[in-house]
Parts: structure tokens; C-alpha cells; sequence
């Protein structure tokens, strides 16, 4: 019998765009996964995978600037910077739709019970509906009503999905895992040497298109980091601890880990070197997955 392959993929918001890199990477190798299953962003790219829609995907976000991803973010505090429905208006339209059971091959993504903190698995229904609620981060994303409660991103409970690939029936799993270079990096500075607020980054381009100033007393002015700052580096601590207990006690076959560290939670439109790093890195990697699947009963 055919050994099957899952591919899980990780969450990382902006730097997830290093899973097509991996992707096309594997494909360039001959390894095509038979089962994806994705957290977060990861959830993103394998919906659009399996859909047969990787193509127009990675044409989508190569092309990607700021201005456009800033178009996304419609504003509704209530629950989260971003509402969230036009980015999933922008998904149905664009990349197809399915119900999980007409996919070409399975797929499924995790999200988290906001009121519970469960590890829901998704795999019914619409993929586009599962996928905005595997994405929707805290804080920045508005959770997705479902069954009377509310689901949040994947990443708090299972940032890398090795135990539903192997729930569905993978016999190898490679795991794709974004965080693996993020702690003990100082937090970003986009300022200037002077300590000037970072009114050239995507701090200040959100700051301005929140009509928010930066005062006297504000805390980049202190050196202090951002809100934003603060919040990315809290989820990605969180996440990567996560991940590594999670990877000890359910561990992949394979890891691929891209060095993505420098790319912050949102610059989505850093595609470029988002997807050179995961090609890289899964490149460097070819000769261990070959064994791995040489060596499978």
C-alpha cells in the first residue's frame, strides 16, 4: 500500500507566505503530499492548495503591496482590529469555494473555542468559513460566531498540525514550523538611529491610517516598544512554545524550518522573500525527507 504523506503546515501570520516556497520546493523534488492540513495562515495556503488554487494564490501575493493588504482591514473594534469580511469576500471570490468532501485530496484546519479553549478540527462544510476561522488571530481579527460560541485562531492550541495529519491518515508527516528562529531576536526598530518613531513601517503607516499621532509621552518616543510590537511578539512567543511542546510530544517525520524571523506579523507583502526562504529551507532539507521516505514501510 501507497505510504501517505501530510503536510502540516504552521502558523506564523505574514511569514506564512514561505509555505508556497515549501510547496513548490517539494513538488520540484517529486514529494506531493497526500493530506494537508494547516493552523492560521498555514490553513490558508493548504485551502488554496488543495483546491487546486496555488498558482493563483502565489501570483496573488507576489504582487501584493502594503497599500493593498492595508485595503483589507476593515476597521471593527469590536473583537478585533479586522472584521474579517473582506478578506473572506475576497477568498470566495477569488479562490474557489468548496465544500471539504469535493476537494482533489484531504484537507482539514484547526481553530481554537474561545470560550473553552478546545482544539476544534475542521473538516466540514465550507473551506472558505473554516479557513477565517483558523486566521482569525486575537486581537487582530474578529473571532467567527459558530454554534453559538466563537472560534479564534488555530495557533493558540496547535501552531504546527502534525496529530490531524496523522488523524487523517498520514503515515509521514512534514512539518512545516515558521517560529523556529523567532526567540531570543530583540524586537524590531524601524525607526531611525535617532530612536525617531518608525512612522516608515508598518507601525506608522497603521498609525496614520488610524489618524493616531505619536506624542511626546507615547511610548516608541520613550523607547518603548509598540502596541503592535507588544502584540507580535507575545503571540509569537506563545506560539512557539506551543509548537515545541506540541512537536515533542507528537513529533513529524520531517521539519522544515524557514528563517523567517525577520518578517513581521503583517508584511503580507513580502511574498518574495517569504517564498525564497521556504524554498530554501525545504532545499536544504531534501536529502533527510528522501531518506524519510525511502525508509517508510
Amino acid at each position: 500500500m501507497k505510504t501517505r504523506i501530510g503536510l502540516a503546515l504552521g502558523s506564523g501570520s505574514a511569514r506564512g507566505w514561505a509555505h508556497i516556497g515549501v510547496i513548490r520546493a517539494l513538488r520540484d523534488a517529486g514529494i506531493e503530499p497526500d493530506i494537508i492540513c494547516g493552523s492560521s495562515i498555514g490553513a490558508f495556503v493548504g485551502a488554496a492548495t488543495a483546491c487546486g488554487d496555488l498558482d493563483k494564490l502565489e501570483h496573488w501575493v507576489r504582487s501584493l503591496s502594503w497599500k493593498e493588504v492595508l485595503g483589507f482591514f476593515d476597521v471593527g473594534l469590536n473583537g478585533g482590529l479586522i472584521k474579517g469580511e473582506k478578506l473572506l469576500d475576497f477568498f470566495t471570490r477569488h479562490f474557489t469555494d468548496r465544500d471539504f468532501h469535493d476537494l482533489s485530496l484531504p484537507f482539514a484546519c484547526v481553530a481554537t473555542d474561545l470560550a473553552s479553549g478546545r482544539e476544534i478540527w475542521l473538516k466540514e462544510g465550507s473551506v472558505a468559513h473554516a479557513v477565517r476561522a483558523s486566521i482569525a488571530l486575537p486581537g487582530l481579527f474578529a473571532p467567527l460566531p459558530r454554534d453559538g460560541g466563537f472560534l479564534v485562531d488555530g495557533g493558540l492550541v496547535n501552531p504546527v498540525p502534525v496529530s490531524l495529519c496523522r488523524a487523517l491518515g498520514a503515515d509521514i508527516v512534514i512539518a512545516v514550523d515558521l517560529g523556529s528562529d523567532m526567540l531570543g531576536r530583540r524586537l524590531r526598530n524601524q525607526g531611525g538611529a535617532d530612536g525617531a518613531p518608525p512612522e516608515n513601517g508598518w507601525r506608522g503607516k497603521i498609525r496614520r491610517w488610524l489618524g493616531q499621532e505619536v506624542g511626546e509621552e507615547s511610548g516608541p518616543a520613550r523607547g518603548l516598544p509598540s502596541m503592535l510590537d507588544v502584540m507580535a511578539s507575545s503571540i509569537n512567543i506563545m506560539q512557539v512554545r506551543i509548537a515545541r511542546s506540541r512537536l515533542a510530544g507528537e513529533p513529524a517525520d520531517a521539519v522544515v524550518a524557514p528563517r523567517v524571523a525577520h518578517l513581521g506579523l503583517l508584511d503580507f507583502h513580502r511574498a518574495e522573500e517569504a517564498i525564497a526562504e521556504g524554498r530554501a529551507a525545504t532545499e536544504l532539507m531534501l536529502p533527510m525527507l528522501q531518506n524519510v521516505l525511502e525508509s517508510a514501510p
